[in-house]
């Protein structure tokens, strides 16, 4: 496969983007190898700058449900744009998009638009502490909430111990306030509330998380999550940027039967566009300025572009449900197409599945969190990630990244996928 041109561009990108990519992930770091540049991407292919074409497992990180440029979005998008790319002031279609999240979501009584997830976790997180009086917070291991500062931190040893700062650039003191639990351990969770009694704000997680690979909350844990809070006075957060309106329309929230005071969302609610949002009951949702004493603002929040793409997909997916179980089923044929090839080669893999998303690890323990999911033969990956793509299936470039599956992939195309899949595992 001739990738001359993605080659070229990478080495020119380097020179003015540090790494030569604008978020790390697509560096290729942890698979080895140069970055694929893209030039456009039409249902469920993406296309090279050298003319290479890609069924894609990526979907955009999650948003491109209905597949890339769906006509629907495009000529919506197309429309808004004629009116202006930014008011900088109120339009109507933020009050769309507004009322069909809401009334669509039993627990979201009120909702605050903002550009991205990182925005939307940080602005919850700020909330929760405004409106408990508290300041510290529970995040997990492996679970990503955006690079803001609270949640670039690592665990030390023990259950209880203080987070320490990750990355450099956040300080001590804020990493003091975030407290790390193990995904899965209920008890964990209640050890660290119970060594710092009424000084915890919120618990914050990915339900069903998808960074570190697609991880399954086990029996009991997330309805643990949900009376502990309760008890505590401990508001309990979904970071649904990614299941938000793909595990169903209801997300996860839905899929699991647990209601979260607050939820955060990203690109699936601007149909891949630059948008976020954060939401819950109305009494938190008040304490937001103007009308209370939490700040937070944006200029380009609640993008017209951005809520017309949206309301465009979010009310399509509504009225379609079929969608999802198009979409299960077809991640079902993936996983029970990948099961024979990886049991013929005799190599030791676990394979998590949820819905629309799935992942694949070469491992022969259960991954149930951040610890177990580190237990991957990374060397594998790196073959069968690099096998996929000369084949022409592109996969998120990580061991630890669930793949999303989109509507537009035909039963030819997870038949090519698994051929695919069967001469990658050879090189292993």
């Amino acid at each position: 496969m001739n990738t001359s041109q993605s080659k070229s561009l990478f080495q020119e990108a380097s020179r003015y983007i540090p790494g030569g990519v604008n978020s790390p992930v697509r560096a290729f770091k942890s698979v080895g190898g140069d970055p694929i540049f893209m030039d456009h991407a039409k249902g469920a292919y993406l296309y090279d700058a050298d003319g290479n074409r890609y069924i894609d497992y990526i979907a955009s990180w999650g948003p491109m449900i209905m597949g890339h440029a769906w006509a629907p979005v495009i000529e919506a998008v197309q429309k808004a744009a004629e009116r202006s790319t930014s008011f900088g002031a109120p339009t109507e279609m933020e009050i769309e998009l507004a009322r069909l999240i809401v009334e669509s979501i039993p627990n979201v009584e009120r909702i605050r638009m903002v550009n991205s997830g990182t925005e939307a976790t940080m602005s919850a997180i700020r909330l929760a502490r405004g409106f408990t009086g508290k300041n510290k917070f529970i995040k997990f291991a492996g679970n990503y909430h955006g690079h803001g500062d609270s949640f670039l931190i690592k665990a030390g040893s023990g259950a209880v111990t203080l987070g320490h700062p990750s990355s450099p650039g956040v300080t001590p003191g804020t990493a003091q306030d975030t407290l790390l639990a193990e995904y899965n351990d209920l008890e964990g969770v209640k050890a660290l509330v119970q060594a710092n009694p009424n000084e915890i704000a919120a618990i914050i997680l990915e339900p069903i998380p998808g960074n570190m690979g697609c991880i399954l909350p086990e029996a009991g844990f997330i309805e643990g999550l949900r009376e502990l809070c309760t008890q505590e006075n401990i508001l309990l957060i979904f970071d649904e940027v990614m299941t938000g309106f793909r595990m169903g329309f209801g997300g996860a929230q839905e899929a699991l039967g647990i209601e979260a005071d607050l939820v955060t969302y990203g690109k699936v609610i601007g149909a891949g566009l630059p948008v976020g949002a954060y939401g819950g009951r109305e009494d938190i949702m008040e304490y937001v300025a103007p009308n209370g004493p939490v700040y937070q603002a944006g200029t380009l929040s609640g993008n017209p572009i951005a809520m017309t793409a949206g309301y465009t997909l979010l009310k399509y997916l509504k009225e379609h449900p079929e969608v999802y179980q198009d979409l299960e089923s077809k991640c079902a044929s993936i996983e029970e197409g990948l099961h024979p090839l990886l049991k013929a080669k005799g190599l030791p893999y676990q394979i998590n599945r949820k819905g629309s998303m799935i992942s694949l690890h070469f491992s022969d323990q259960a991954i149930r969190d951040f610890e177990s999911a580190k237990s991957g033969d990374n060397d594998y990956f790196k073959k069968f990630f690099h096998g996929m793509l000369q084949n022409g299936v592109y996969l998120p470039p990580s061991a630890y990244e669930s793949w999303f599956l989109n509507a537009a992939l035909s039963d030819q195309d997870i038949e090519q996928s698994l051929e695919a899949a069967q001469k990658s595992l050879e090189l292993l």
